[in-house]
């Protein structure tokens, strides 16, 4: 080090350094259902002092904003299968908060809310604008937005199950 001193500047190197690409460390399946956990836990302790469960005011909202409507488009807007959708419908039937009628043609079905499906979901809404608004808070509204932001674009790209996903080449 002779003729430098403490106040000698270097030249930065020339040599570019190559960065390593960062990958996901664990699997994905699994920390998404960990994340997926963590919010329906929230969500469900708070709408469940409604009496109902997140998937069921979920349905009774879809079905008040959208309906009547068919079975098949109501599982198409809320991306689930239509068995899935079947089994969850059942109960809300039974609870007398939707009813099953006659579509456009003999063959079709109309799923529609009932009066007492209205006050249940009104019910259900209070509590669910409670657990919004602590998820929120504690996450931060940037980090809300960003995630369904990257929610939607995960659920276009990965269609449904069944569906052909678009391709990495269908730009």
């Amino acid at each position: 080090m002779t003729g430098m001193n403490a106040t000698d500047q270097t030249a930065p190197a020339t040599e570019s350094v190559t960065a390593m690409p960062r990958l996901p460390q664990g699997c994905t399946s699994f920390k998404v259902r960990q994340l997926m956990r963590r919010v329906s836990q929230h969500y469900d302790a708070e709408i469940s002092q409604s009496g109902l469960k997140t998937t069921q005011y979920s349905l009774l909202s879809h079905v008040m904003k959208l309906g009547p409507l068919r079975p098949v488009d109501l599982a198409a807007a809320m991306k689930m299968t239509a068995s899935t959708l079947s089994r969850n419908l059942q109960p809300l039937i039974a609870a007398g908060w939707l009813a099953m009628g006659a579509g456009t043609d003999a063959r079709s079905r109309l799923v529609q809310i009932t009066p007492d499906g209205i006050g249940k979901r009104l019910e259900g809404q209070k509590h669910w604008k409670v657990a919004q608004q602590t998820l929120n808070a504690r996450l931060g509204m940037d980090r809300v937005l960003a995630l369904h932001s990257l929610i939607d674009d995960s659920l276009d790209l990965l269609g449904l199950p069944g569906e052909d996903a678009p391709s990495a080449h269908d730009d």
